[in-house]
């Protein structure tokens, strides 16, 4: 844990945190990622089977999103029907750490709270 200073905070570095909070806004982007950086690439079809309860809609709005801000690339696979996959970029390889750490407090809290009397 790291320890609190009296240093103030400047505007830039609000600004940083407020666009990475932004940018992982909503429920589905980190699972995304995560389901990705398990894998070389997926299909559309893959990620809406991991992810089950997302909506065509949804998936295709946060694949986009994910795509604007340079975190995943889209390809269009010349097979017979056309199918399009999903990688990570070398950007969102730096956001590995941020995800595991999440993961890793989420997996601690969800245990907290069942074990909670």
């Amino acid at each position: 844990m790291t320890k609190q200073t009296d240093t103030p905070v400047s505007k830039e570095e609000i600004l940083a945190l407020q666009d990475a909070i932004e940018l992982f806004r909503g429920k589905w982007k980190f699972c995304l990622l995560h389901h990705l950086s398990t894998s070389e690439s997926l299909r559309f079809k893959d990620l809406q089977q991991k992810a089950t309860t997302i909506s065509p809609k949804v998936l295709a709005k946060e694949l986009q999103d994910l795509e604007d801000h340079l975190l995943i690339t889209r390809t269009v696979n010349p097979t017979k029907p056309i199918t399009v996959s999903y990688r990570l970029t070398p950007h969102a390889l730096e956001s590995q750490p941020v995800l595991a750490s999440l993961l890793e407090f989420g997996l601690k809290h969800r245990k907290k709270i069942k074990d909670k009397p």
